[in-house]
C-alpha cells in the first residue's frame, strides 16, 4: 500500500533527482528505489557488524585451530 507524504528537499538535490529520475517512472519511485536501496545497505552493515563482533570473539580459539591445523602440515 502506498502512503502519499511530503518531505522538505533542497533544490540541489532535486536537480540532481531530475537528472537520474528519467530512467524511473517519477520522482516518487526514484526515491522509493533509493530509500530501499539504502536501507538494504544499512541492513548489510549491522549484520556484517555483527559478524565481524562475533569473528573477534572467537579470534583466539580460531587461531589456536589454525595453528593446530598447521602443525599436521609436513613442512616444505
Amino acid at each position: 500500500m502506498k502512503v502519499k507524504t511530503s518531505i522538505t528537499l533542497s533544490e540541489e538535490l532535486i536537480q540532481s533527482i531530475d537528472e537520474f529520475s528519467g530512467q524511473y517512472k517519477n520522482r516518487s519511485v526514484f526515491l522509493e528505489t533509493a530509500a530501499w536501496v539504502f536501507i538494504a545497505q544499512l541492513n548489510r552493515a549491522e549484520r556484517d557488524a555483527r559478524d565481524i563482533e562475533i569473528i573477534n570473539r572467537r579470534a583466539e580459539y580460531l587461531n589456536e585451530e589454525v595453528m593446530d591445523a598447521l602443525a599436521y602440515q609436513a613442512p616444505l
